[in-house]
């Protein structure tokens, strides 16, 4: 399994942009399925992004046009480019990731390793 930690999270205004970072160590990166979830308070876990080592992406149709996924595979690193930020993105975001390219991916259930989470707040 890979041990997964973020970083980039804060608070920005509405409208704004945020860069969140998933740093990625362990014995099976590249993974087939690595994305971005999030869990805004009193709500439950909701796939954001995703992509696959085939470079598949699949998103929330909430912030389809809005996020960007991507991953840099020789540093083994995640992104996730969001601009255009609303305070419904308000949530701590978790890197995750599974190696069963049986599995769905934009999928909590599914997903073997998580991150900790980074918290971002938008305000309007």
């Amino acid at each position: 399994q890979v041990q997964l930690v973020e970083s980039g999270g804060g608070s920005v205004q509405a409208g704004g942009s945020l860069r969140l970072s998933c740093a990625a160590s362990g014995y099976t990166w590249p993974n087939y399925c690595v994305g971005w979830f999030r869990q805004a308070p009193g709500k439950q876990r909701e796939g954001v992004a995703t992509i696959t080592s085939d470079g598949i992406t699949s998103y929330r149709d909430s912030v389809k046009g809005r996020f960007t996924i991507s991953k840099d595979n020789g540093k083994d690193t995640l992104y996730l480019q969001m601009n255009s930020l609303k305070p419904e993105d308000t949530a701590t975001y978790y890197c995750a990731a599974h190696n069963n390219r049986w599995r769905p991916c934009l999928y909590f259930a599914a997903m073997d390793s998580w991150g900790k989470g980074t918290v971002v707040t938008i305000s309007s």
